[in-house]
């Protein structure tokens, strides 16, 4: 036998041991005992989860002002991100925003503890990613799927309607946040039929938006956010400030809770909702 038909068989038989070896793997068990240290994969993973899958979610969950499942997430237990706290929990998976804190992700990583990374999702289509990753990590893929065509449908509901004309709008949080380009609020706007102003005032992907330009060059409709209770800074009250009642004529506005800025999944439903109601009551009053 030559030496290349040699190589060439032994290569054959390493692969086919290799793929012998992957076949023979047993699958991932589903996880019994997951936690979630992130608010926008929180309701993702109540969502498509056995209650009794789910260890903890973070204490963000609870917080109506960056939760879309505070209600429910009072029956859930919830973590404050420390590793120590974490592995009390005995966790089988965790699901963590790439931000998450560094130790607590290399000391879960160095117990063992398999450790799932989420950027903060800038489209649609990256958000729904999550949710199929998220519900297959968790053995219920079909449940994922049920969520991701209820967005699409709520998403279909709120385009805008043909030969409608597109809307001027800014999203106006406490202390004058708004998103620009490059952000999945953008293209939820872009979606529902406005043109986010953002840019005209200097605003790439995020930034703050001065009350001064504002009311000096007011978009069509302001999507503000909702004031804390006993919000203790004048930024964070700019929303309602009375300079922008001075300009009521030239000015729509509807809320859109701060909530809503930053998580995709199942939120994307609600602001659907929120933005195709906004523009039919722009729309309305013109």
């Amino acid at each position: 036998m030559t030496a290349p038909s040699l190589t060439r068989r032994l290569t054959i038989g390493a692969g086919l041991m290799l793929a012998d070896a992957a076949l023979a793997a047993p699958a991932r068990a589903i996880p019994q005992r997951v936690v979630s240290l992130n608010p926008c994969l929180d309701q993702i993973l109540v969502a498509v989860a056995d209650r009794s899958q789910v260890a903890a979610l973070s204490h963000y969950a609870r917080d109506p002002q960056a939760s879309s499942i505070a209600e429910v997430a009072k029956r859930y237990p919830q973590t404050f991100e420390s590793a120590e706290e974490v592995m009390m929990l005995r966790p089988d998976l965790v699901l963590a925003s790439r931000h998450s804190a560094p130790a607590t992700r290399e000391a879960l990583t160095r117990l063992g503890v398999v450790y799932e990374p989420f950027s903060v999702p800038n489209t649609v289509k990256a958000s729904l990613a999550q949710i199929t990753r998220i519900a297959a990590l968790v053995g219920h893929p079909d449940r994922g799927a049920a969520l991701i065509a209820r967005i699409d449908a709520a998403l279909a509901a709120g385009v805008k309607p043909p030969g409608a004309k597109p809307v001027t709008v800014l999203v106006f949080q406490p202390r004058g946040f708004a998103a620009g380009d490059g952000t999945l609020m953008n293209e939820m706007l872009t979606r529902a039929g406005f043109v986010n102003v953002a840019p005209r005032y200097g605003i790439r992907q995020w930034g703050d938006v001065s009350l001064e330009r504002l009311i000096a060059d007011p978009p069509q409709l302001l999507l503000s956010g909702e004031t804390a209770p006993g919000a203790p800074t004048w930024a964070e009250r700019i929303v309602n400030h009375p300079a922008l009642a001075a300009i009521a004529g030239r000015l729509h506005r509807a809320v859109l809770p701060e909530r809503l800025l930053y998580c995709g999944g199942p939120s994307l439903i609600e602001t659907a909702g929120i933005l195709a109601a906004a523009r039919r009551s722009v729309e309305a009053h013109a």
